[in-house]
């Protein structure tokens, strides 16, 4: 594959009536010979109405059929497809189609739910706020970062990048004809999007749409086993949610095919991963990416295709990985500093942002802005944000690494450390805390469950136990928000 253009070529020559996408209760299925005529026929009515070879149109839609189409319509059209989610406010939409230099934009409405078949029924208007077009006809599509730490901005990814991404997580996990998933992650981002559907269809799979048009933990067993699911990706959140409820709703005496778990997006504890793997009883493969590197830049191997290694991201996937120590030095194996990346799936730039693009590159490799370190074997271990990472009286401490002692606690769900400022020290390290149902925990009890782990520098001066932890919308902690939003006393 050379680009999104191919996309279907391979399985619709090897399997053109294999089942492409649909709804797992059957009511809406797609072949690949389907698949690819309403493609066609949804980029002739996108020429109709004015799309135009260079032009981006915006996509606002949950995850449906509907959805699917539209992407291979504007891709086949010669446009850069931009996914938004479509729970986005008005003035913030507004907003972010002027980021992107949209041309145009389609509001999507599903009929999955209806036995019709599936179409490009909705809203498709013209954007005044569009991009000149010459600067777009290599781009395939345009994500928005997560904007964690400032404004979102736009990442082109050109059909090579996307090619090449999609190329190494085929490659990773094996994916063939035989598999099938179910796409709970939002396809407005690059997890769900490039692993979950591109992927899929890029090796002949089913990719599946959940009935509600996200996750839903209620339906979800039932639908994977409509699906014979032999796989599925999401993030932390999503995986340790399923537990919580597998008690009740975990089909033990007949799940799915499931032959492997991904989990992506951000870090997930040990003993998270481990409960999966117990109770689902399939491998959970960690991987690492961001939208920048066209999602997926490492990922830990299948069983038998080498060592799966604990809190670990696993190794580079088509690209290449080098630590840089903060002063700028090539930090030695073992040693921690910022994680950066070259390759065939990096970006070439972020659109309209020049003065973002001169302090996310140096020497032709990518800033990511992650702290990590490569052990002997060539694994990836992250640490977490080099703009999250606490500075107490000099001492720095990462936030993860607090986390994951935290979460050893069986008394404790989830849990998220963060810097606030201090006078002393400059900044005193906190901690919010989800205890696990029906359990309790005071502070000092806690403290006392870091000192056996941690340095005392380490430990956090304040524990906040709050419900549930602020999430990006990819489902990553927001540690900005927690330091900026909680009253932070002593517990």
């Amino acid at each position: 594959m050379t680009g999104l253009f191919d996309l279907l070529d391979a399985a619709l020559r090897s399997r053109p009536d294999g089942v492409a996408t649909g709804t797992p209760d059957g009511r809406i299925v797609f072949s690949y010979r389907q698949l690819a005529l309403a493609a066609e026929d949804a980029a002739r009515q996108l020429k109709s109405l004015g799309v135009a070879p260079g032009d981006t149109v915006a996509i606002i839609s949950d995850n449906c059929v509907e959805f699917v189409l539209a992407l291979l319509g504007i891709v086949a059209a010669g446009a850069a497809a931009a996914p938004l989610n479509p729970r986005l406010a008005g003035p913030e939409l507004a907003k972010i189609l002027t980021t992107l230099g949209a041309n145009w934009s389609i509001t999507l409405r599903s009929d999955s739910g209806s036995t019709a078949p599936a179409n490009l029924s909705g809203r498709v208007e013209r954007v005044a706020s569009g991009a000149a077009r010459s600067a777009r006809e290599n781009v395939a599509m345009l994500l928005l970062t997560g904007g964690t730490t400032a404004a979102p901005k736009a990442v082109p990814l050109s059909h090579a990048n996307l090619a090449a991404s999609i190329g190494g997580i085929c490659a990773t996990y094996e994916l063939d004809s035989r598999d099938a998933t179910l796409l709970v992650m939002p396809l407005t981002h690059g997890h769900g999007l490039i692993a979950g559907l591109l992927a899929t269809l890029a090796s002949g799979g089913a990719a599946y749409l959940p009935s509600a048009g996200r996750f839903s933990a209620s339906a979800f067993w039932p639908e994977m086993i409509a699906a014979s699911a032999t796989w599925f990706t999401a993030v932390p959140t999503m995986h340790q949610i399923l537990l919580e409820r597998a008690a009740a709703e975990y089909p033990s005496a007949r799940p799915p095919p499931l032959r492997f778990v991904r989990s992506c997006s951000a870090a997930i504890a040990p003993t998270v991963a481990e409960a999966v793997e117990a109770t689902f009883r399939v491998p959970l493969i960690s991987a690492y990416g961001m939208t920048e590197t066209t999602h997926q830049a490492s990922s830990n191997p299948l069983p038998g295709r080498g060592p799966r290694k604990a809190s670990s991201v696993g190794v580079p996937t088509d690209v290449a990985i080098r630590i840089v120590a903060l002063d700028g030095s090539p930090a030695p194996t073992g040693a921690a500093g910022e994680v950066q990346i070259k390759g065939a799936t990096v970006m070439i730039g972020y659109v309209d942002d020049p003065r973002a693009n001169a302090s996310a590159f140096v020497d032709g490799w990518f800033r990511t802005g992650d702290i990590g370190l490569l052990d002997e074997d060539g694994y990836l271990f992250l640490k977490g944000r080099i703009k999250e990472l606490i500075n107490r009286g000099g001492e720095k401490i990462f936030p993860e690494d607090v986390d994951a002692v935290l979460l050893s606690d069986p008394r404790v769900l989830n849990a998220a450390s963060f810097g606030v400022p201090d006078a002393k020290y400059g900044e005193e390290i906190h901690a919010a805390v989800v205890l696990q149902p029906g359990q309790t925990a005071s502070s000092a009890e806690l403290r006392d469950h870091c000192a056996r782990s941690l340095a005392a520098f380490e430990i956090p001066k304040t524990f906040v136990f709050v419900s549930e932890l602020p999430r990006t919308a990819k489902g990553s902690v927001d540690r900005r928000k927690l330091a900026e939003s909680f009253d932070v006393r002593a517990a």
